[in-house]
C-alpha cells in the first residue's frame, strides 16, 4: 500500500528501525498485536492499493483496522490465519468481491467492521456462528441474500443498512441486542416474534423495506431513543400500552390504521403520515404541540375528522405540524414538506369509504 497525495502516513516509517516504532504499530514482547493504517478521524482518503496476503504472518495480531482510503481488491483469505483477532475493521475503502467464508475461523473476533465498501455476494453463515462477537457493521455494500442467523449472545450492535438484502429475519437475534439497523434493504415478512425479544434496544432502524404484519405494542416500552419503521407495508392499529418515551417515532408510509393513541403525546417528533388512521387527533398531542414540548407532528395523508385547534392558535416557531389531505378542512395552514400535493383535504368520496 502506498500514501495517496497529501497523506504522510507511511513517510513516519523508517525501515531502518525497529518496526515497533512505526505510526500505528503496536508490539508485545516483539510481536505486533495491533495494526491501525490510516487516520480514522482525517476527513480525505488516506491510503491507497491492495491488501497483502503477508497480513496472514502476523500471528499475535489482535487488531486490525483501515480506515479511511482507496484500498482495493479482495479481502486476502490469510486474515483468517489470525486465530487472535479481536477487532477487524476495513471500513470506507473500496474493497470488493465476497467476504471470506474463511472469517469463520476467528473465534475469538468481537467487531467485525466492513462498512462503506464495495462488497457483494451473500453474509456468510459463518460470521454468524462467532461466539464472541459484540459489534457486526457491514452496512452501505452490495450485499445480497438472506440475513444469517447471529448466535453471539454477547452481541449488542447490528448494522447492516443499504445492501440489498432479501427474505425475513431470523429468529435468533441475542436479546443483549442494543442497536439494529437494516434500512435500505428488500427485507420481507413479519417482525413482531422476532422485535419482541429485543428489549434491550436502544436504537432500532427498518425503514425502506418490505416488512408486513403488525407492528408489536411492547416495542414502545423498549428504552428506545430513535424508532423508525417508515416505508414498510405494517398494517393494523398502534396501541402502546403507556406513555411512549422515544424521542422520535417514525412509523410514515404504511398501512396503519385505528385511532391515533393519546399515548404517544410524550414524543418529540412523531410521523404519522400516509397511513390510515381515522378519527379525531387527540387534544393532548395538541396540547403538547402548542406548549412545543412535541416538536414535529406529521398526519398529512390519513382519514381523520377532526383536530381541537383553534384557527387563531399560533403554532411555535420550534414546531411543526403537517395535517393536510385528511377528511377534514385544516383549521390551521401550516407549511408542509415540500413537493407536497396541493389538495388540501381528501374527496369526499374516498373519506366514505372509511367510515
Amino acid at each position: 500500500m502506498n500514501d495517496l497525495p497529501g497523506s504522510s502516513f507511511f513517510a513516519s516509517w523508517d525501515f531502518t528501525s525497529d518496526p515497533c516504532n512505526f505510526t500505528g504499530v503496536y508490539c508485545e514482547s516483539d510481536k505486533v498485536i495491533a495494526l491501525n493504517l490510516g487516520d480514522p478521524r482525517a476527513g480525505f482518503p488516506g491510503l491507497t492499493g491492495r491488501l497483502d496476503t503477508a497480513i496472514g504472518k502476523l500471528s499475535a495480531l489482535t487488531e486490525f483496522s483501515l480506515v479511511p482510503g482507496r484500498v482495493f481488491g479482495s479481502l486476502p483469505m490469510s486474515i483468517s490465519r489470525l486465530e487472535n483477532l479481536r477487532v477487524l475493521a476495513i471500513t470506507r475503502n473500496f474493497i470488493s468481491g465476497d467476504i471470506p467464508a474463511s472469517l469463520g475461523r476467528l473465534r475469538r473476533l468481537k467487531t467485525l467492521d466492513l462498512s462503506y465498501n464495495r462488497l457483494t455476494g451473500k453474509i456468510p453463515r459463518s460470521i454468524g456462528t462467532l461466539p464472541e462477537l459484540t459489534n457486526v457493521l457491514l452496512c452501505h455494500n452490495n450485499l445480497s441474500g438472506s440475513v444469517p442467523p447471529f448466535l453471539s449472545q454477547a452481541l449488542t450492535r447490528l448494522d447492516l443498512k443499504r445492501n440489498a438484502l432479501t427474505g425475513s429475519l431470523p429468529n435468533s437475534f441475542s436479546p443483549s441486542l442494543q442497536f439494529l439497523s437494516l434500512s435500505w434493504n428488500q427485507l420481507t415478512g413479519p417482525v413482531d416474534s422476532v422485535l419482541s425479544r429485543l428489549d434491550q434496544l436502544s436504537f432500532l432502524d427498518l425503514s425502506f423495506n418490505r416488512f408486513t404484519g403488525p407492528i408489536p405494542d411492547r416495542i414502545f416500552s423498549f428504552p428506545l431513543t430513535n424508532l423508525h419503521l417508515q416505508r414498510n407495508s405494517f398494517y393494523g392499529p398502534v396501541q402502546p400500552g403507556d406513555q411512549v418515551k422515544i424521542s422520535t417515532v417514525d412509523l410514515s408510509h404504511n398501512m396503519l390504521s385505528g385511532r391515533i393513541s393519546p399515548m404517544f403525546s410524550t414524543v418529540q417528533n412523531l410521523y404519522l403520515n400516509h397511513n390510515r388512521f381515522t378519527g379525531q387527533v387527540p387534544d393532548s398531542l395538541v396540547d403538547r404541540l402548542l406548549s412545543a414540548s412535541l416538536q414535529t407532528l406529521y398526519l398529512q395523508h390519513n382519514f381523520l375528522t377532526g383536530i381541537g385547534i383553534n384557527p387563531t392558535a399560533e403554532i411555535p416557531q420550534s414546531s411543526s405540524l403537517c395535517i393536510q389531505y385528511n377528511c377534514m378542512v385544516p383549521p390551521v395552514q401550516t407549511p408542509c414538506p415540500l413537493k407536497f400535493e396541493t389538495q388540501k383535504t381528501r374527496p369526499t368520496s374516498l373519506c366514505n369509504e372509511w367510515k
